[in-house]
């Protein structure tokens, strides 16, 4: 079963408010099993256009994982704080698994 990975990129507009989320989200990605991959504020754009001033990219056992962490209790009382200090786009992606050798 591949990975599942959340990224996010967000406009921030509330500092203050995103620090607020950031507490508040810790003990949800805790109990969904989060792992953080990479939070930057800079990515290097190769192609196209790119949403927001931040990007966060967080892993998951699977894709069911990030979905049940997403749709959380948890997360759900700390979401709103996001939402009310960044626009933010969010995904849902699942992991490459090369295809086995013998198959």
């Amino acid at each position: 079963m591949p990975k599942g990975y959340v990224i996010l990129t967000e406009s921030i507009k509330d500092p203050a408010g995103m620090d607020a989320y950031s507490r508040a989200v810790g003990p949800s990605m805790a109990q969904g099993g989060a792992s953080v991959l990479a939070v930057d504020g800079r990515p290097q754009l190769l192609e196209g256009d790119w949403h927001g001033n931040r990007t966060v990219v967080l892993e998951f056992e699977s894709v069911e994982a990030a979905r049940a962490w997403y749709e959380s209790e948890a997360y759900e009382r700390a979401k709103p704080l996001r939402q009310a200090a960044a626009d933010t786009n969010a995904v849902i992606i699942a992991g490459f698994e090369p295809p086995s050798r013998g198959a």
